[in-house]
């Protein structure tokens, strides 16, 4: 390895420790969104790591293929260092601000979606639903209306009728009626209960 490769090598080892310094602190920082999760925080963890060792070793391959000495970890190690000291806090301060952005975008664009589109389509919805139940009592009332009229000649029979039976079977016939009764008032409590929904 020539002396210039090696320089390069130092450089970039150190910009890429700096770099791990800004990405492990960001990465820090968005672990609060999932730290009640531990199988996502582990996964994460795991898979945080893997590619950050992936991307260094990259940078190291196109420098000097791949060959990983002493002094690379010592200049990748420095690289963080300086991260630390020099830059951490002004980096911090930057994220947050970042953060903040993002996340009133994200809530104005929620606030656009939810006016937009979740919102007429709620109502548009609600409006079907009541025309639907409204033409639905529109024909059970038509047909409890026609069912009164096929009903009334028959009705009227029944009451002539009626009145040329014997008393002992009229008694009968009126616990019929009563429970005929308690049937339709049950069927009317429905159908009014129905259309005050």
């Amino acid at each position: 390895m020539t002396l210039s490769v090696q320089f390069i090598t130092m450089i970039s080892m150190v910009l890429s420790g700096f770099y791990l310094g800004i990405i492990q602190q960001t990465f820090r920082r968005l672990t609060t969104y999932w730290r009640d999760n531990a199988f996502l925080t582990y996964f994460l963890e795991i898979g945080f790591w893997l590619t950050q060792a992936g991307v260094i070793f990259y940078v190291l391959y196109h420098v000097n293929a791949g060959e990983v000495r002493l002094y690379v970890l010592l200049a990748c190690l420095l690289g963080f260092s300086i991260y630390q000291v020099f830059a951490k806090k002004p980096y911090i301060r930057m994220l947050e601000v970042i953060i903040r952005i993002v996340s009133s975008i994200y809530h104005f664009i929620r606030r656009l979606f939810d006016k937009l589109l979740l919102s007429p389509l709620k109502w548009i919805i609600t409006l079907i639903y009541r025309m639907i139940k409204t033409i639905f009592g529109w024909i059970i009332t038509l047909l409890l209306f026609i069912l009164n009229v096929i009903l009334a000649p028959f009705i009227w029979i029944g009451k002539g009728i009626y009145k040329l039976i014997p008393d002992s079977f009229k008694k009968f016939l009126k616990k019929i009626a009563g429970f005929y009764s308690k049937i339709k008032n049950i069927c009317y409590r429905w159908l009014q209960l129905f259309r005050r929904r």
